[in-house]
């Protein structure tokens, strides 16, 4: 028990003190509910009744409710273990920063923050000789603003509100007007409004129901919106605002019909055309037309299934990343800007079955293909001359992408690079010269990375596959088989999960833990075949891909095996549910956030947001092969009776993408079956939806509350 402090003790204990010493656990009421299939299977569900899609229903609002006080019983011993975190966490933050400019259209664009305040000041300033991005950052680091036009201070936008986001704002082309979309509950239903840039003065009209993609025609006076679905929230239509006109009077441009397909609208690199793409898992489709005109929408190629693409046009022709013909790690193929059949398209840069190609830029110039090998991300440049180079990296383990690039008149190419040790950090190299220049690298008080040392190890699946796992810990640490471990992982929708600096887990790795993130498959670290291999009938490899990697770090010395944390969130906490039926042995602690949980109930709902999309992801359980396969892995479905990892789960009442009433029902639930003497925190944030909390340091509160309940379980010192 060496490791173990006054708080920490106070919290274990916590988990067997009787009802005089803390309320007793909550316990919901149960219904008989059944949920049934088409083809005619039929479960229980005693818990159904918390589901309540207006928000208001007192019985569950009450529920809730009693959730929080206990979670606030049980956290209460941490008080001072959660301030302590919280402000180490945000002393680390620079509060005055600014973003790295970017100049587009005669003006330099940014972001910054003011000191004590939550939210950002999105500003311009317009370009004038002799002007550059690290001209400006001086400026705005020293406080000077002279000649500075704010666009939206998000501070007084938000003033009042428990939650305030704003997820898109465009700029009209003669840079006179702004669209915005704000979300204020944070359930990612937006509206649209527009502001006057010359006389700082707001239009009168407000666009609701809409998602974060706004677009301008080349008129000045017509904005390109997508419209969604008030029931399940899809992207379902796009539509066209002439500014002075009625709302209700708006055009609908384009409607999708099928309904597992999203939708979202651009303008292209040479601002010649507004596109309208959609896609589902696995088919993608692109409609174009003129900017100039945009009244007759074009199909760059008609929709196939299992044929994915996006287009992007300059140089006068379409440049197409595509998995077309057997291209699974995707190839790069052009088209003449006329084109409407895939019969026009023509290879330009190859398949590759090492390389996954996950995007490009095009310049005049110059083309950068960002793409990943080996698990490690890179980005290539191709010159015009057919030559190319490799944009260097100097660690192990490191995650590298492209930056913004406005503008394609230019030799110099901005991208992004950071790792476990390294804050996220901005360059620019001139692709004829090679020089390089650094522009920003996210400020960091206090902290010194020659103190941490990042690596990556292989660890072996028990299929024999090779997992990729990327590490850091403090300078000194001996894999002796006593630290402490946080594993994390997310492994679904091909989205991988390279290693970036953390600015909060440098709190863990300061007490001597360890931070370990899991590339299993599901993600597309290791390219398209590691996503297919973690989803539909290969999802159970997700889950067994994590417990390997735990038992192989452990078996390393890494970590002690009672001293191993689980954490991931939304589809990484169907994960951590998944994770915790099948190896709650390997777990001292596990930490959910917004987890998705209830997997068959939901994929059979198609009025439940999100669903439909993803039948290609998880399977439709209308069809009983998936039924039965989604039911042998779904957290809810299958708890039982036996000893469970001590929990944390998060939630937010006002969640579109992963309902509150998911993790609420599986909390119910478990406390129903666990014989285990670890304390079961259900945290729901009624204030907030998917993301949490807005604003920049609110929602460290949140995540130094789970930190000391994750150090307290795990004997870590405070």
């Amino acid at each position: 028990m060496k490791h173990l402090s006054l708080l920490a003790t106070a919290l274990l204990m916590t988990a067997n003190l009787n009802a005089a010493d803390l309320p007793t656990p909550p316990d919901a009421q149960r219904q008989p509910h059944e949920v049934r299939a088409p083809h005619g299977a039929v479960r229980a569900d005693e818990y159904y009744w918390l589901r309540d899609d207006r928000r208001e229903a007192k019985p569950v609002i009450d529920y809730l409710q009693v959730e929080n006080a206990y979670a606030d019983a049980v956290m209460e011993p941490l008080r001072a273990v959660q301030d302590r975190l919280y402000e180490e966490i945000v002393g680390r933050i620079r509060q005055d920063d600014s973003s790295v400019p970017y100049r587009e259209r005669g003006f330099w664009y940014y972001s910054r923050f003011e000191t004590g305040k939550d939210y950002p000041v999105y500003a311009r300033r317009p370009d004038a000789q002799g002007l550059d991005a690290a001209g400006l950052m001086a400026a705005n680091d020293a406080g000077r603003f002279d000649g500075e036009q704010v666009l939206l201070d998000v501070n007084v936008l938000a003033e009042g509100k428990d939650y305030y986001n704003v997820g898109d704002y465009a700029v009209s082309q003669d840079n006179r007007v702004l669209a915005y979309a704000e979300d204020t509950n944070g359930r990612r239903q937006y509206t649209a409004r527009f502001r006057d840039l010359e006389t700082g003065q707001d239009y009168p009209e407000t666009i609701t129901g809409v998602s974060a993609n706004l677009v301008w025609a080349d008129d000045n006076r017509t904005l390109f919106y997508v419209e969604n679905d008030p029931e399940t929230l899809l992207t379902v239509r796009v539509k066209k605002h002439v500014l002075g006109t009625p709302v209700a009077d708006d055009v609908v441009v384009y409607e999708e019909e099928d309904d597992s397909f999203y939708m979202g609208i651009d303008r292209t690199r040479d601002d010649r055309y507004i596109v309208i793409g959609v896609g589902s898992t696995v088919s993608d489709e692109l409609r174009y037309a003129p900017a100039a005109n945009p009244e007759r929408f074009t199909v760059l190629a008609p929709r196939e299934r299992d044929l994915e693409y996006s287009a992007d046009h300059h140089g006068g022709r379409w440049v197409i990343r595509t998995n077309a013909d057997g291209a699974a790690n995707f190839k790069l193929v052009t088209a003449p800007s006329d084109a409407t059949s895939r019969t026009q398209w023509s290879d330009w840069v190859p398949h590759r079955d090492e390389v996954f190609i996950e995007g490009f830029e095009l310049f005049d110039g110059f083309t950068a293909i960002g793409e990943r090998s080996d698990a490690l991300e890179r980005v290539r440049v191709l010159k015009a001359d057919g030559s190319e180079q490799h944009v260097a990296a100097d660690e192990p383990a490191y995650s590298m992408g492209l930056a913004v690039n406005a503008e394609p008149d230019t030799q110099w190419l901005r991208y992004s690079y950071t790792s476990l040790t390294t804050p996220a950090t901005t360059y620019e190299v001139n692709v004829a010269t090679g020089e390089r220049r650094l522009l920003k690298q996210q400020p960091v008080i206090g902290y010194d990375p020659s103190q941490y040392v990042t690596e990556r190890v292989w660890s072996e699946a028990r299929d024999g596959t090779k997992i990729p796992v990327s590490l850091v810990y403090r300078k000194g640490f001996e894999k002796n088989g006593e630290a402490a471990m946080l594993q994390y992982a997310y492994g679904s929708y091909g989205m991988s999960m390279d290693p970036g600096f953390n600015l909060p887990v440098v709190s863990l790795l300061d007490r001597g833990m360890v931070y370990a993130i899991a590339h299993i498959r599901g993600g597309q670290e290791m390219g398209r075949k590691w996503y297919d291999d973690g989803k539909l009938f290969n999802k159970v490899n997700t889950f067994t891909d994590f417990i390997d990697v735990t038992r192989d770090l452990v078996a390393r010395g890494y970590a002690a095996k009672d001293r191993v944390a689980g954490y991931g969130g939304s589809a990484g906490g169907l994960l951590m549910g998944a994770i915790a039926n099948m190896a709650p042995q390997d777990y001292r602690v596990i930490l959910s956030q917004v987890p998705f949980v209830d997997v068959v109930t939901t994929m059979l709902d198609p009025t439940i947001p999100l669903t439909t999309n993803e039948y290609d992801e998880w399977g439709n359980p209308e069809r009983k092969e998936y039924y039965d396969y989604m039911l042998s892995y779904s957290p809810y479905d299958n708890l039982t009776a036996q000893a469970y990892p001590a929990m944390f789960i998060g939630t937010g009442l006002w969640d579109s993408q992963v309902q509150y009433w998911e993790p609420a029902k599986y909390v119910a639930r478990l406390r129903d079956l666990d014989t285990g003497n670890g304390p079961i925190v259900f945290r729901t944030n009624m204030d907030a939806g998917h993301g949490g909390k807005s604003g920049r340091f609110r929602r460290y509160r949140e995540l130094s509350e789970m930190y000391a309940f994750l150090l307290a379980q795990l004997q870590v010192e405070g």
